[in-house]
């Protein structure tokens, strides 16, 4: 199928990854704040950096669950371009943070926008390609990646070279700013988004909303939607860490590590959007799950002197963290796109916005007891977490589709 783009679809590209650089740049920057602003993470700050994100994950969740009815009074145009200004804003002010308490601030700000970001870009996609949206879907979550793979590959680099982390967090900051002009600029009329034709009534919101909660099914998908996204983001955010630590590397190598996860994710995420049809993502769901488990779980075991020499090692890593990138890939947008395909007698765009609401705790939960963990039993050991909640993502998924599946035909 050949896929045909047209102006929002590149603003959206452009949010995913400036989304990505605001959410990397501090796990990949993290060894150095936390030496700078006195939480070492080599010395019992690991849960204090896997906190900051949990504190960022409270304001997304908030933003994401008023995010319908933002968009309903201003379209979802407007509430993208917002988006973007709150998140850049809140990134670039985290650059002047004088101590680790004034970061929180600053990243409830950032947190506000990439809450309603979260919400609004996928259903956004969805509104522009309503004929096969899943692969468009997928080919705009790709940008993620990209995102992922700049930042942490350049800033990575320009750490070890010396340039200071403020510096980084800034242009980061702006470069997100800058995005909110696709969204914000004057519309063209002859390629006008649809839902400025028509908004939302606020009452349908809310009546629509409470028919999705009485659906058993939706709470399954945001079952899987919890622990899938625990998976992914435990990899993004503390692979860098992992490595700098345990590898006892530079930041660049740290950055390196990460952009093959996000190579991986690329991949993945461009080929399943790409080749994928609809009636299969179950099925891509559940073989990425558990082709997941074994690929993920060797990472915990890996040590400087796994081979014959650290720098094979090394590289054994980078080659286990990209198959993690693939496997991890499809989780977010495929099983949000199956769960509205499973669920056509519901709202789309309240099905993005929650399964959004319950994937972003999941984010920052098990980002934060990873961190506890590697305080407690070492950050090694900590990354058995993640082929933990593979495991259970996949049984839940199993569940649904294979032994639960829905009535009506695929």
């Amino acid at each position: 199928m050949k896929l045909s783009f047209g102006r929002y679809d590149y603003s959206c590209f452009a949010a995913f990854a400036a989304y990505a650089c605001c959410s990397l740049i501090i796990p990949v920057s993290l060894v150095t704040i936390a030496r700078d602003l006195n939480f070492p993470l080599e010395s019992g700050g690991m849960g204090a950096g896997g906190q900051l994100h949990l504190i960022r994950s409270i304001a997304m969740v908030l933003s994401l669950l008023s995010c319908s009815l933002l968009s309903a009074k201003i379209g979802k145009r407007f509430s993208m371009g917002l988006a973007m200004l709150l998140m850049g804003t809140g990134i670039f002010l985290c650059a002047f943070s004088p101590g680790y308490f004034l970061l929180i601030p600053f990243l409830l700000l950032a947190g506000v926008g990439e809450g309603i970001c979260e919400g609004l870009a996928t259903p956004f996609v969805h509104d522009l390609h309503v004929d096969e949206p899943s692969n468009y879907v997928n080919t705009a979550h790709s940008f993620w990646s990209v995102g992922t793979g700049l930042v942490v590959i350049f800033a990575g680099l320009l750490l070890t070279l010396g340039v200071h982390w403020r510096i980084l967090i800034a242009i980061t900051g702006l470069f997100c700013l800058a995005t909110s002009l696709g969204f914000l600029w004057k519309e063209n009329p002859n390629s006008k988004y649809p839902e400025t034709k028509s908004k939302q009534d606020v009452t349908l919101i809310f009546n629509n909303s409470l028919i999705i909660f009485k659906s058993f099914r939706f709470w399954i998908y945001c079952l899987g939607m919890f622990m899938g996204a625990g998976a992914e983001f435990c990899l993004t955010f503390w692979a860098s860490s992992y490595i700098q630590l345990n590898f006892h590397t530079s930041p660049w190598m740290g950055g390196l590590g990460t952009a093959f996860l996000a190579l991986g994710m690329f991949v993945g995420r461009y080929s399943f959007g790409k080749y994928v049809k609809e009636k299969h993502l179950i099925h891509l769901l559940l073989i990425t799950g558990l082709a997941g488990i074994p690929v993920t779980g060797l990472i915990s075991f890996m040590r400087p002197d796994s081979f014959y020499s650290p720098a094979l090692s090394l590289s054994v890593l980078f080659l286990l963290i990209f198959l993690s990138g693939i496997c991890v890939a499809p989780y977010w947008p495929s099983l949000q796109s199956y769960g509205v395909l499973m669920l056509p007698e519901l709202d789309s765009t309240l099905l993005f916005v929650y399964f959004s609401s319950i994937g972003i705790p999941g984010c920052g939960f098990f980002t934060w007891i990873m961190g506890v963990a590697g305080d407690m039993i070492g950050l090694h050991k900590s990354f058995v977490l993640i082929p933990l909640t593979l495991l259970l993502f996949s049984t839940t998924i199993f569940l649904e589709g294979f032994v639960f599946p829905p009535k009506r035909k695929r």
